[in-house]
């Protein structure tokens, strides 16, 4: 009994690990940015295309990369995602041109596209019920996590150069996906009377349930996008905050998240067990009335106030992906879990790629933020009320 404790914890840490090195990755190459567009002459709209092909990439491939897991198991999806993810952190190491480099975050999106369903599919496989929306939350822990790795990563590259940092990254990306070679004794796919990968993508597809609950994720995720690519600027422009005080909240947002997506997870289990929908809802339906509420950010005692509605916002928008993913990964058989999972995910990516430019044309078009904000909280509004209304917690719950 004591081995298989310890074989299922040693199996979450990897899990937690994999999100880990995946977000350093992307996160790092933000954090770096004045120092890549420098040293390769680019443009700030050349730049703004690397998060474009990053997230272009993982909404084109999040479908296939669901069929995948569910297709060649949980270690050998993970094992091919770190060697996609390394690979991504060498050519950008090596990128002397602007198309090297979006060719690295493109296949940088491709490999992370994979790490979700695969995590997930992980929990799904080896915890029951009654403990699946802990180890959910504590797997999700590895994204904020990563990016407070990041972050210092963002200092360390006054010390060593861009390139070094980037060839430091896929060696530890390399070394956890060796460690995931370990997952390849658990969870292997039956080999017989399989439908084909595309059959169980088609089956995801054709499920109105899963359908409603894709487009509900990615109205949701507009307001986690939102609230992190434009809070830095917002703080700066609108409270008068310092570049130091703004990246205070940013660091307060991280810090919040990581701490919530732990309790989230937790809460589910103890107190909504079977009704993780209720639990998505409060916390979403709180996350769309605080994104009115920035509207009275200010100067003076409003910055205090926008700070506390920072680390509200962290604990709610931006921590609510575990609970969502429990939901996703229930609501179909466990053979189709991956897909679904990977279903979703292009939802949710698709609301992080059009959710910015809307954001940004509102600002411009009505001369200040208040329009963006209150324009992100009615979509996370529509989307938690689809969620409400139309969606249905899925076929294991109904088991249950």
């Amino acid at each position: 009994m004591g081995g298989e404790s310890h074989s299922l914890v040693f199996r979450l840490g990897l899990l937690v690990s994999s999100h880990v090195v995946g977000t350093i990755n992307i996160v790092t190459v933000l954090a770096i940015a004045p120092l890549i567009k420098d040293d390769l002459s680019l443009s700030a709209t050349q730049f703004g295309f690397f998060v474009t092909a990053y997230y272009s990439a993982q909404a084109i491939w999040s479908i296939p990369a669901g069929g995948i897991v569910d297709r060649f198991g949980v270690g050998r999806s993970l094992i091919a995602c770190h060697v996609l993810m390394a690979l991504s952190a060498v050519l950008l190491a090596i990128a002397n041109s602007f198309e090297l480099c979006i060719v690295a975050l493109f296949l940088m999106g491709i490999g992370y596209s994979m790490v979700n369903p695969a995590t997930g599919r992980g929990v799904l496989a080896w915890y029951p019920s009654e403990r699946r929306g802990t180890a959910m939350g504590i797997k999700q822990f590895g994204v904020p996590l990563g990016g407070v790795f990041a972050a210092g990563n963002g200092a360390l590259a006054t010390l060593v150069d861009w390139q070094s940092l980037m060839w430091g990254i896929a060696g530890v990306i390399l070394f956890n996906g060796i460690l995931c070679f370990y997952l390849l004794l658990f969870f292997k796919p039956r080999t017989e009377d399989r439908p084909s990968m595309m059959a169980n993508i088609r089956t995801v597809m054709k499920d109105t349930n899963v359908n409603i609950f894709a487009l509900s994720g990615g109205l949701i995720n507009t307001g986690q996008t939102n609230f992190f690519a434009f809070l830095t600027l917002f703080l700066r422009d609108v409270a008068g905050a310092s570049q130091p005080m703004a990246g205070f909240a940013m660091g307060l947002a991280q810090t919040t998240s990581a701490v919530a997506r732990l309790g989230w997870g937790a809460i589910g289990d103890k107190f909504f067990l079977g009704r993780r929908k209720v639990l998505m809802a409060w916390i979403c339906g709180s996350a769309a009335l605080l994104l009115v509420m920035m509207v009275w950010v200010g100067p003076g005692w409003g910055l205090w106030y926008g700070l506390g509605l920072v680390g509200l916002l962290g604990i709610t928008i931006a921590s609510f992906a575990p609970v969502a993913q429990a939901i996703s990964a229930e609501m179909v058989i466990p053979e189709l879990a991956g897909s679904a999972m990977g279903y979703n995910m292009t939802g949710v990516h698709i609301g992080s790629m059009v959710a910015p430019p809307i954001f940004g044309a509102v600002v411009d078009w009505s001369g200040g933020y208040a329009g963006g904000w209150l324009v992100t909280a009615l979509f996370v509004a529509l989307g938690t009320g689809l969620m409400v209304f139309k969606f249905r917690e899925g076929i294991q719950k109904q088991r249950n």
